[in-house]
């Protein structure tokens, strides 16, 4: 069987640092980054073919480690990507507008989807509650889907 995952070659690695470089403060490039690479790690995992997830999370995590230090990982990546420190980079026109100029394969209109299954699992994984701030973004962004329907 082949085995398959999202490349993160050095086009889709400077792609996100071009997100990163929209946020106009270092916290805010921080949550940019965080938040672009856990949509495109997400989104990459969307797929029937078997992933490779030890080559997939080695892949990524020395990326993430170079670009903001060790303590990082993926798994701290999609851990603020289910805490209240998200939302304001969902709430940023720069950032939902970087994502679709430079991530046109990532639609903008699946990041509910992706977040929703990021706190699936992380529910899943930690028995923790997955009600708070994201939760309520995603409530928020599906009245406003049904009241555009």
């Amino acid at each position: 069987m082949q085995v398959h995952h999202p490349k993160l070659d050095a086009a889709v690695q400077e792609k996100i640092l071009a997100v990163t470089r929209c946020g106009l403060t270092a916290r805010e490039a921080s949550g940019f980054f965080r938040t672009a690479i856990g949509l495109y790690y997400l989104a990459g995992l969307m797929t029937k073919e078997q992933l490779d997830f030890k080559a997939l999370d080695k892949a990524y995590n020395r990326f993430v480690y170079r670009t903001i230090g060790p303590g990082h990982s993926m798994t701290s990546i999609l851990q603020f990507m289910s805490g209240a420190k998200v939302v304001p980079v969902l709430e940023s026109p720069r950032f939902m507008r970087a994502m679709a100029d430079y991530f046109p394969d990532v639609p903008t209109d699946s990041i509910p989807f992706l977040l929703g299954l990021n706190l699936g699992v992380a529910k899943d994984i930690s028995k923790i509650d997955a009600r708070g701030p994201v939760a309520d973004w995603l409530e928020k962004q599906r009245l406003l889907r049904e009241g555009d329907a």
